[in-house]
Parts: structure tokens; C-alpha cells; sequence
């Protein structure tokens, strides 16, 4: 596997989604499930700051065509239950 900041956002989100569903069996060890919360663990983080990065991205954008700072707001594609979850989780 890539490291985990070289994946594209939604990659990483995949690989979380089935870390998260391995995670849900209930025959791995602990060890294994410690490895895999681990990693699903570091891949929260790279989403998160990804995210992060495409805000102030988006920030910038606005300022930039608008003149002053405005933080318009962000329509997601998982409003509309499309994953079967909120994006919260």
C-alpha cells in the first residue's frame, strides 16, 4: 500500500471504510485489530488535514475572487445518503 499521505482523499477513505469493516468482524485477534485500528487511525488524520487543506484552499479562492474573506458553504455529496452514512461517520 501507498503511504497513507501520497493516497488521494478518496482512496484513503475507501481504505478506512474497510479497515472500519474488518474491524467489525468479530474472528481477528487483538493484535490484528490493534494493527488495523492503527492504521485506520492514521488515515483519519490524513482525511482530516486534507480537508483541512481544501478549506482554506477554498478560502483563499473566495478571497481571492471576492476581495475580503467570505466562507461560503460546502455542499457535500454525502447529504444525500449516497455512502448509507452521514459525514460524521
Amino acid at each position: 500500500m501507498a503511504q497513507s499521505h501520497e493516497l488521494r482523499y478518496e482512496d484513503a477513505l475507501k481504505r478506512l471504510e474497510h479497515l472500519v469493516a474488518e474491524l467489525d468482524r468479530s474472528d481477528l485477534d487483538l493484535e490484528t485489530r490493534l494493527k488495523k485500528f492503527e492504521e485506520g487511525t492514521k488515515l483519519a488524520r490524513v482525511l482530516v488535514k486534507k480537508l483541512d487543506q481544501a478549506k482554506k484552499k477554498v478560502e483563499i479562492l473566495v478571497k481571492h475572487h471576492v476581495g475580503e474573506p467570505t466562507l461560503l458553504p460546502f455542499e457535500d455529496d454525502l447529504s444525500d445518503g449516497e455512502h448509507g452514512h452521514d459525514a460524521a461517520g
